[in-house]
């Protein structure tokens, strides 16, 4: 109930409530933001033009999800949003030797720490990389994935097999040595 009587006293223009949900989410957003950009100077940009953008659209705010899944989705986009922008370069992928199998097993050996998974994310090519960070790491489902980066279910569901694939060729390689 605190956190609908922020919202509502943000929706009358309250820069006190205001602040008081800044307070509350900066944090949260900013390693949001920063597991895309990866750059502190450009997370601190986008943490700010998305609270701006929030509160400047709060009226549009239903309450259907947390407002914190809310302001989530705004930065993200707006992270993309600065990638785009930033034109970063695009690696090309021989896609051939992939194979497209459809599983859920995400699962990995024990031995393999969550802070080398996400380096080896970090490697993928970005058209996968976006895909397969927001699905594990963020907890988007395909039609949520397909919205934000603008593409079909279909295309989310293709770069997440194959961004899968990819992550696993490179967990083996980057912890065992070893290629397939």
């Amino acid at each position: 109930m605190f956190q609908l009587s922020l919202v509502d006293q943000c929706k009358k223009n309250s820069r006190r409530a205001q602040l008081k949900l800044y307070k509350q989410y900066c944090d949260g957003m900013f390693c949001v933001a920063m597991r895309f950009v990866k750059n502190e100077d450009d997370a601190e940009d986008i943490l700010q033009e998305s609270f701006v953008k929030a509160f400047q659209k709060i009226h549009q705010y239903q309450g259907d999800v947390t407002f914190g899944a809310w302001l989530k989705r705004i930065v993200i986009n707006k992270s993309i949003d600065h990638l785009k922008v930033k034109h970063q370069n695009m690696v090309r992928l021989d896609e051939s030797y992939l194979q497209l199998v459809d599983d859920d097993d995400w699962s990995v050996d024990e031995g393999i720490s969550m802070e080398v998974i996400k380096k080896c994310i970090e490697k993928l090519p970005e058209k996968y990389k976006y895909v397969v960070m927001m699905f594990l790491v963020e907890g988007y489902d395909h039609s949520e994935i397909a919205q934000v980066l603008e593409i079909s279910e279909t295309a989310c569901r293709t770069r997440l097999l194959r961004g899968k694939a990819y992550l696993k060729e490179t967990l083996k390689v980057d912890c065992y040595g070893t290629g397939s």
